[in-house]
């Protein structure tokens, strides 16, 4: 068993930001995620994406507000459990113990949840299940992975429509197949795909996918027509995920469905167990990474004088400590 001032359950941008701010309190912090590198839903699933409403960056990339978030929190030197998932929550002298499932336990002063929308599995796409190869994918980390493909993505929602922004400059084509006609993309999405040569094809199912040990073509199937072979190098399934808790659904929290119930200090209803970001839930939550950079900092201030009564809530400003 390791003692630890604060573990953080999550490496998202809530997380990130919560390990920084552990550090400029002079907290030894350990973050742990399943994921196996840090950014939670962002690097997993937008990493290419531009992000708008962050404060102080007019835009930048959901891989890039990451990079930074890791670059902030170096600094102080925060130990990270990637690819590990936190598996049990016991008590020891008053003090949670973390149980991970590599066998890794953790006494910690303070446990901060900042695990975004839990675990997350991507929705599968039918026609792979016959299909042993390799060129499906869930997620699109990296563009350049992709350049002088012939990409099909299949799905209508924001997910599918970004994925076919992004690609079509790097791609060597780039079709759109979804089931119905009508999008559940943002209108400006869909409008700007529409403007681009993307062949979009509604009403329409991948009904296989061919290829020896690899993708080379899709079989695609629109309503009322005959089916059409399409050449393809990726198959990229867009069909949304399903998210759930996991272990930390079985740890007693007060939950509202798949959400942390936290009161104005982001405690928790178990001693020492505080939470920030997507997970929770209160009156007038706003899901926001910015909202969630301000929940970091609130957890952590009232986590440090948990873990230390003599220690003062408000720390002072940063710009004070040169």
């Amino acid at each position: 068993m390791r003692e630890v001032d604060i573990v953080i359950v999550g490496a998202g941008p809530t997380g990130l930001f919560a390990a920084y701010y552990a550090g400029f309190r002079g907290l030894s912090t350990t973050v742990v995620d399943a994921l196996p590198e840090p950014g939670g839903q962002v690097t997993a699933m937008y990493p290419e994406k531009m992000i708008f409403d962050v404060a102080g960056f007019p835009a930048i990339k959901g891989r890039d507000l990451v990079v930074n978030l890791v670059e902030q929190a170096a600094q102080f030197a925060p130990e990270y459990l990637l690819g590990i998932r936190a598996e049990s929550l016991s008590y020891q002298d008053d003090k949670p113990v973390l149980r991970m499932t590599n066998g890794t336990e953790l006494h910690c002063g303070s446990i901060i949840i900042t695990g975004g929308l839990g675990s997350f599995t991507p929705r599968p796409l039918p026609a792979a299940d016959a299909f042993a190869g390799e060129g499906i994918v869930y997620f699109v980390p990296h563009l350049d992975d992709h350049a002088g493909h012939d990409v099909v993505i299949v799905g209508g929602g924001d997910s599918a429509f970004d994925w076919a922004l992004a690609l079509q400059p790097v791609a060597k084509s780039v079709t759109l197949v979804h089931r119905r006609d009508k999008f559940r993309a943002h209108a400006s999405t869909v409008a700007k795909v529409q403007a681009l040569p993307v062949e979009i094809v509604v009403n329409a199912e991948v009904t296989r996918i061919l290829g020896d040990g690899r993708v080379s073509a899709t079989e695609i199937v629109q309503r009322g027509a005959e089916p059409r072979i399409v050449p393809a190098d990726t198959v990229v399934a867009a069909l949304g995920f399903t998210a759930d808790l996991g272990p930390i659904a079985t740890w007693g929290l007060k939950l509202d469905k798949r959400h942390i119930i936290v009161d104005s200090t982001l405690a928790t209803n178990l001693p020492r167990v505080f939470a920030a970001g997507d997970i929770t839930e209160y009156p007038g939550k706003v899901r926001l990474i910015a909202t969630g950079f301000g929940e970091a900092a609130t957890a952590v201030n009232n986590a440090a004088i948990v873990i230390d009564p003599s220690a003062h809530l408000f720390p002072g400003h940063s710009s004070d400590a040169g």
